[in-house]
């Protein structure tokens, strides 16, 4: 009797343990790609002017936040958005590791947090990470799963990020 039963609940003990280490994984790589992008554009929106070498070593040092997981597998983009008199934000200037930068005077959509409409003639850093999670025993049930956070900071030296340097 006791042989049956533990038949029986043995499969579902293991589902919920592979489930439980998934998804515990999953989250720690939402907490890192959410501190990484954080931190991109923190270190960014501290200098009023950064050279295409400086701002690479800004990108280089999210393997260092997203550790213990590999860098290889996130897309880091960090960009200025500026506000025209109206509130329309566009690209000023992007750099990404790992993938393409966003378009100069691509049009993005600010938060509703930021106001509605959204301010006018404002500059902001924009940090994005984008992960490409793959679990280790989930992946063939849901494949790879993209975890992606953005990241909005005002620049804290200056009303903008000049890039380049001039």
């Amino acid at each position: 009797m006791a042989a049956v039963e533990f038949a029986i609940v043995v499969p579902f003990m293991l589902l919920l343990y592979v489930g439980g280490v998934e998804l515990g994984n999953g989250l720690a790589i939402s907490v890192k790609v959410s501190e990484t992008a954080h931190t991109v554009a923190d270190l960014v929106s501290r200098n009023a002017c950064v050279t295409d070498s400086a701002l690479s070593t800004m990108l280089g040092a999210s393997s260092a936040t997203i550790a213990p997981y590999s860098a290889a597998n996130a897309t880091v983009t960090v960009s200025e958005v500026s506000t025209d008199a109206n509130g329309k934000a566009t690209v000023t200037w992007s750099k990404a590791l790992n993938g393409s930068p966003r378009p100069v005077n691509q049009t993005i959509t600010l938060p509703s947090a930021l106001g509605n409409p959204s301010p006018a003639n404002v500059s902001l850093i924009l940090g994005e990470v984008t992960y490409q999670y793959t679990p280790n025993l989930g992946y063939a049930i849901s494949g790879t799963v993209p975890i992606g956070e953005s990241y909005y900071l005002f620049p804290r030296v200056s009303s903008v990020v000049q890039y380049p340097c001039s």
